[in-house]
């Protein structure tokens, strides 16, 4: 009897080759999984959940770049992490015009927002901070546990150049998370 690993590599194989059948058993298979990445990097469920359909659409229409090069479970943790990092911004964006009129709170409410929501909100910032070429290593290293060697391969870069790039990135993250700027609005002197 197969591992369910070795099931959805099958799937992730067939259905990257054009096999309509197989791409909706994986769909269905690998979706309780991308919801739990999608949370790790979203605290509102129902914004995990929306990332979580993105990641859907974008896997069901991207899986023909799938080559089976990297495993389809690191191919399809960076597909989670970039748009559960594209929702968060899109959703900011939304947010952003919807209180363009109104003066938003100086600090978040701590009866409304749990310490660990504004500690994901903290990062998704500083990771939008601290640009793609930086925040994607760190995303997936620090935030999915993918090892080096995994972040290596599917981003197609040597593992040194991986390592350079978490040092880099965890420094400017760490410089961000600790003084953060101006708020998001781009209001404010710093």
């Amino acid at each position: 009897m197969p591992d369910d690993h070795d099931v959805i590599e099958r799937l992730a194989l067939a259905a990257a080759s054009g096999d309509r059948a197989a791409l909706e058993v994986l769909l269905a298979r690998v979706r309780p999984e991308v919801l739990r990445l999608c949370g790790r990097f979203l605290p509102n469920r129902e914004d995990a959940e929306e990332a979580c359909q993105d990641t859907l659409l974008a896997l069901a229409t991207g899986i023909g770049t799938f080559d089976g090069r990297a495993s389809f479970r690191t191919w399809l943790y960076r597909v989670a992490a970039n748009r559960s990092r594209s929702t968060y911004q899109a959703l900011r964006r939304r947010w952003l015009v919807e209180t363009a009129s109104a003066l938003p709170p100086e600090r978040a409410d701590p009866a409304r927002t749990s310490v660990i929501a504004g500690t994901r909100l903290d990062l998704l910032e500083g990771l939008d901070a601290i640009g793609a070429d930086l925040a994607e290593p760190v995303a997936l290293r620090d935030v999915l546990g993918l090892s080096y060697r995994e972040v290596a391969e599917l981003l197609g870069l040597p593992e040194g150049t991986v390592k350079s790039r978490l040092h880099e990135g965890r420094r400017r993250l760490r410089a961000r998370l600790t003084d953060p700027g101006p708020p998001p609005d781009g209001s404010g002197s710093h």
